[in-house]
């Protein structure tokens, strides 16, 4: 059992460091680890996904926030949509079976991934117009790219468009336990045009308030399993400090090429999981 818990730790770091950097949240490695892996039931293996996505969140979202990467104002304004999303999300997980989650699961990884491959080789939005509502919120923001070595000033567009994307990110946070950053990432990067750095950043902070509104209704129903979630959390936390120092030394494009791989591989591993029953 010890061998087991050890080897959950160190799954869970790397799951940090992955999530931190492309702002997936941990339970994008958590979930089919352990479903794969250990043998873990898909539900127990979402309620410990939930505070992966939690200790992702705490863990980098101090240094984003410190270097004015995490965009606040887009962040908050987002919560409203992602939170009720996700309330909404944890219901529906009841009356749907395990096997059907994987599938879909699999689906919105795949689609992720081809929203990534669209956005190529491009570093940063350019002529992006700034979206009256954007304009009265006061979204848009500057940050300095450690790896391009010059501040970066950003408009935000399609406001309306990226906030009904987040609203279904709630939901898919609700219903996987996968904190739904993939879906973040994409609304802010390929509906919003807020730079990929920005977007993941501000994903990271996010997903904690999304995740912690759906992790009530998991403990609830006793999916929760401290000997499964307790490791999980104190390994992400590591992986997301280390995680948050890398990523700002990436280039965008570096980032794409991290993310396409990663979604592909694990939502065919998915596919083959639900198939097999």
């Amino acid at each position: 059992m010890t061998a087991i818990v050890i080897e959950i730790f160190l799954i869970a770091i790397l799951a940090g460091i992955v999530g931190s950097i492309l702002g997936l949240g941990g339970g994008i490695v958590v979930t089919p680890a352990l479903t794969l892996l250990f043998g873990v039931d898909i539900n127990h293996a979402i309620g410990a996904s939930l505070i992966s996505v939690i200790a992702t969140s705490s863990g980098s979202a101090v240094a984003y926030i410190r270097d004015r990467i995490t965009n606040v104002r887009v962040g908050m304004f987002l919560e409203i949509a992602t939170t009720v999303g996700a309330i909404t999300g944890a219901f529906l997980a009841a009356l749907i079976a395990p096997n059907f989650l994987y599938f879909i699961f699999a689906l919105l990884l795949l689609y992720s991934a081809y929203a990534m491959v669209k956005k190529g080789k491009e570093e940063i939005p350019v002529n992006v117009p700034q979206h009256p509502v954007a304009e009265k919120l006061g979204l848009g923001g500057e940050y300095y790219d450690k790896a391009l070595g010059r501040k970066i000033t950003y408009n935000v567009d399609r406001v309306y468009e990226g906030f009904g994307v987040m609203y279904g990110a709630g939901v898919v946070s609700g219903l996987l336990g996968i904190g739904s950053g993939s879906f973040k990432v994409m609304a802010m990067d390929v509906f919003m045009k807020m730079p990929l750095k920005v977007s993941t950043a501000t994903s990271n902070f996010m997903m904690g308030v999304t995740a912690a509104a759906s992790a009530g209704i998991y403990f609830l129903r006793g999916d929760i399993i401290p000997v499964i979630s307790a490791p999980v959390a104190l390994g992400v936390l590591v992986g997301a400090t280390i995680g948050a120092r890398i990523m700002q030394r990436l280039k965008s494009k570096t980032i794409r090429k991290l993310f396409i791989p990663i979604m592909i591989y694990i939502a065919f591993q998915m596919i083959y999981q639900g198939w097999r029953g």
